[in-house]
């Protein structure tokens, strides 16, 4: 049986559809949000992160050099990581020959200096690990800065410093 052409309304119709296709595809295509701009790089740069490896689950201490490259002070107001329970930072300070530390709220880091944590003075503390870290295993950890910035840094276990 053959096939009658198409009624002149039908063809009408065909020919208004697909001479629309094209708007409401651009108006679609318009009509999607543009994408958010990528954040600025950070202004604060992570320098020799690493932490000093100790056997069994015995708090250990993360330690890391930071450069301001900004023209104000940031400061720094936590460290958390999903491989430690508790990350805070502390200072070690001697009292009459005792080695003792407190630990610290915040660390201001001053415009186009570094600031080093170290052995002896300012680190990160690591407490309760969620499973065993051996030398040369890396750790995520995430800088948390008071104006709301948060930096990524990835720390090296080391077995010693």
């Amino acid at each position: 049986m053959p096939l009658e052409p198409p009624s002149r309304r039908a063809f009408l119709h065909i020919l208004l559809c697909s001479a629309a296709l094209p708007c409401v595809m651009t108006n679609a295509v318009r009509a999607a949000p543009a994408p958010a701009p990528a954040p600025p790089p950070s202004r604060v740069r992570v320098m020799n992160a690493w932490i000093r490896w100790l056997p069994a689950d015995i708090p250990a201490a993360g330690y890391m050099t930071l450069l301001n490259t900004d023209d104000a002070d940031r400061v720094l107001v936590g460290v958390t990581s999903a491989d430690y329970g508790e990350v805070g930072m502390h200072q070690s300070f001697d009292d009459h020959g005792i080695s003792k530390m407190r630990p610290v709220d915040s660390i201001t880091l001053k415009p186009h200096l570094t600031f080093r944590f170290s052995e002896g003075g300012y680190h990160l503390m690591l407490m309760q690990p969620r499973h065993p870290l051996h030398p040369g295993d890396k750790v995520a950890m995430t800088l948390r800065f008071q104006n709301g910035e948060s930096i990524d840094a990835v720390f090296e276990v080391r077995a010693g410093g």
